[in-house]
């Protein structure tokens, strides 16, 4: 019975088998190992690959050894069972020829009954549809009826690995290799791969994605810090469709552009432009005003654009980006320490384009880079100027007379923002919902039931750090019932 289960699964097993062993580090319970001591010619080295568990009559402890009939091993030659026994039990699994009718029959009727199988191929489907990436290789190791369906092309849209020690680049190989069985060298339904931290992720993987997955739009990896520009550049050439690229945190990336052989083979009209409307650079520490400046000719469609703690930008960068990237919707500076005023009145070029802007920690930005913004961005609903300590009551009245539909303000640490502008925001942005005044030392009481008395949607206040009374705090509890008010304050509760 052992043989046949070799000869059945042997060719499925052993594909998917490779599979598994590369995206999981966990223990494999499946049956795929043969017992130490295996008893076997070399005709039959393939099906011993994948023995299972030989039944109880195919095991012979090692007691019997004493017995003068000889047993093969595994050069092909006789050898005495009790010159291989020692003082520890053990069980010698003795290979018998193919098993009879009765006995494949009796297997499958077993198999054919076991309540997992009784459901439909459909139903099934729906489950393994749930999975990750590395349940669902494990899954293709059970019986030739989960392989078929656990390779089906529809639960392969999404691939998912994770993992420090994983080895991303073999995992991605054999993962590729396996879903270009019908369409050679192409993998067509894939559209999303993410390996976010799997930091032995490296170039090689990606030119692998490039290569075989020309449909992909969906690509992360964030933490991968061993990529370089050479595999982004072959990645944004071949995949033409990408519209969503996560690099944050990959240090050696510092551009993205095409390649020169996919820049020659477009034509002029269509011009070297690039389908990417998200973009996630955070940390990428190397990324200069040149860079940004390539990637903003070749990325005119991007829309959300992030650039947190990418300390070497300046104002000229974001020329370049207002000039060639008219639609972006949502844009993070945070922590780009050079970015000043001149900064904020290129930003303003985009206008009623313009909904999220986060500045936060950017210390060179004063009343003067906030008005250009408010008076040129009216449809703004997310400001973060945290850490701005320029920005005083003079700026936010500019900001809420200007951006009425404010939802979201966090002025955290602005030692200069009071009573006075808090009260301009409660007059004109009565639609807000999210406000952080952490470490505003200047906010008392009055500013708070300003807010409170006039923007009842609010949610969310953040006054730690602040000078509040109780009573203050419990006039926002009365007139804002479903606001969360995160506070400092031990006289509270």
């Amino acid at each position: 019975m052992g043989a046949n289960n070799g000869k059945q699964y042997g060719s499925e097993g052993k594909g998917s088998s490779s599979i598994s062993s590369d995206i999981s580090s966990s223990t494999d319970h499946t049956p795929t190992k043969a017992l130490k001591n295996v008893a076997t010619t070399e005709g039959l080295e393939t099906s011993t690959r994948t023995l299972s568990t030989p039944s109880p009559g195919l095991i012979l402890p090692s007691k019997s050894s004493s017995l003068s009939s000889p047993a093969l091993s595994s050069n092909g030659n006789e050898t005495n069972s009790s010159s291989s026994s020692s003082a520890h039990t053990e069980t010698v699994a003795v290979i018998h020829p193919q098993p009879g009718v009765h006995s494949r029959s009796r297997q499958s009727k077993s198999h054919h009954y076991a309540p997992i199988n009784l459901l439909p191929d459909h139903t099934l489907l729906q489950i393994f549809s749930h999975l990750p990436t590395n349940q669902l290789c494990r899954c293709a190791r059970v019986c030739r009826r989960w392989y078929n369906l656990a390779w089906d092309p529809r639960l392969w849209s999404t691939i998912r690995l994770t993992g420090e020690l994983l080895h991303a680049d073999r995992a991605i190989r054999v993962l590729t290799h396996r879903l270009c069985q019908d369409t050679p060298n192409v993998c067509l339904t894939l559209e999303t791969v993410v390996v976010n931290g799997c930091k032995r992720l490296t170039d090689r993987g990606l030119h692998i994605l490039a290569q075989c997955c020309p449909e992909l739009r969906h690509l992360e990896v964030a933490g991968c810090y061993n990529i370089s520009n050479d595999a982004v550049f072959e990645v944004v050439s071949r995949c033409p469709n990408l519209e969503h690229l996560d690099l944050s945190g990959c240090s050696k990336v510092t551009c993205i552009s095409l390649t020169q052989e996919a820049s020659l083979q477009l034509s002029p009209m269509h011009g070297q432009q690039i389908s990417i409307h998200f973009l996630d650079m955070t940390d990428c520490f190397s990324l200069e005003d040149e860079g940004l400046r390539t990637i903003a000719s070749h990325c005119p469609r991007l829309t959300h654009l992030y650039l947190r703690r990418c300390s070497r930008l300046t104002d000229e960068a974001l020329r370049h980006l207002a000039l060639h990237c008219p639609s972006i919707r949502e844009l993070s500076l945070s922590d780009c320490r050079l970015v000043g005023d001149f900064g904020l009145r290129e930003v303003a070029r985009l206008e009623g384009c313009l909904r999220y802007l986060s500045v936060a920690h950017c210390t060179r930005i004063t009343d003067v880079g906030v008005r250009y913004v408010a008076r040129y961005c009216p449809r703004l609903r997310y400001l973060n100027a945290r850490g701005c300590e320029g920005l005083t009551d003079h700026g936010l009245g500019h900001l809420a007379r200007s951006c009425p539909k404010l939802k979201s303000l966090d002025v955290g640490k602005c030692p200069l923002v009071s009573d006075s502008g808090l009260e301009q925001l409660a007059m004109y942005c009565q639609g807000l919902r999210r406000v952080s005044l952490r470490a505003c030392e200047s906010v008392t009481g009055r500013g708070l039931k300003a807010l409170a008395a006039n923007c009842c949607e609010l949610q969310l206040l953040n006054v730690q750090d602040c000078e509040v009374s109780p009573e203050a705090l419990r006039f926002v509890r009365r007139h804002c019932r479903r606001c969360v008010i995160e506070h400092t304050n031990p006289a509270f509760y």
